[in-house]
């Protein structure tokens, strides 16, 4: 198995049961998925390059550290990774943002691409593709094998929950990529939905059904 983080801090596991439930509104979903991706982001970016920039405090020059925002690329699988990355872009604003659009084919649950826009110079930019939910990993696979065309510095993946048949299809396909997620459920239903889960991330985050 790849290398996967299980971001288990209390506010993250908190924020997730309050999400899980099936009586949250789509605006309590909403800022939820948000708050949760904030506090993910603390974990996920816990090695970004640094470097040292001269400032004058109040007091004195001197040198600290700064990252530099503009190297790092969020990555939204369309529709419902929306709403990790509106959560990761409050903690880092200077970041690039890309999108993958990816629908999953109702029948066969195989990922179908409908649109793709990533910021220039991807090799020198270090990339963090964010979908709610690694289920099949359909998606999740399909969106890496097209990033990974552009060579970038580095990637990892991010999600808010995930499953053995989603882990093993990354270990399958690409093994490098690090996970991070808050939870890892117990299996796939006959649908390809996560059980116990949280139902459809991108419906209740946008209110669709």
């Amino acid at each position: 198995m790849g290398e996967v983080h299980i971001v288990d801090h209390p506010l993250v596991q908190h924020k997730l049961t309050l999400l899980r439930r099936k009586e949250a509104s789509t605006k309590s979903f909403r800022e939820l998925v948000g708050e949760i991706s904030a506090l993910m982001s603390y974990e996920v970016l816990r090695d970004m390059p640094m470097h040292e920039i001269e400032i004058d405090t109040p007091l004195e020059p001197m040198t600290s550290r700064v990252i530099d925002g503009k190297k790092l690329v969020f990555v939204s699988i369309l529709r419902a990774g929306s709403g990790i990355l509106d959560g990761m872009l409050s903690v880092v604003p200077s970041a690039r943002v890309g999108h993958v659009g990816l629908y999953r084919d109702p029948k066969t649950l195989v990922a179908v691409e409908y649109y793709f826009k990533l910021p220039e110079d991807l090799e020198e930019r270090d990339v963090v593709i964010v979908d709610p939910m690694l289920a099949t990993g359909n998606s999740a696979v399909a969106a890496l094998d097209r990033v990974k065309e552009f060579g970038p510095r580095s990637l990892k993946f991010v999600c808010l929950l995930t499953c053995p048949e989603g882990l093993a299809a990354m270990d399958r396909f690409h093994p490098d990529v690090p996970i991070y997620t808050a939870a890892v459920d117990r299996r796939l239903d006959d649908h390809g939905y996560i059980v116990p889960g949280l139902g459809d991330a991108g419906d209740r985050i946008f209110g669709t059904k």
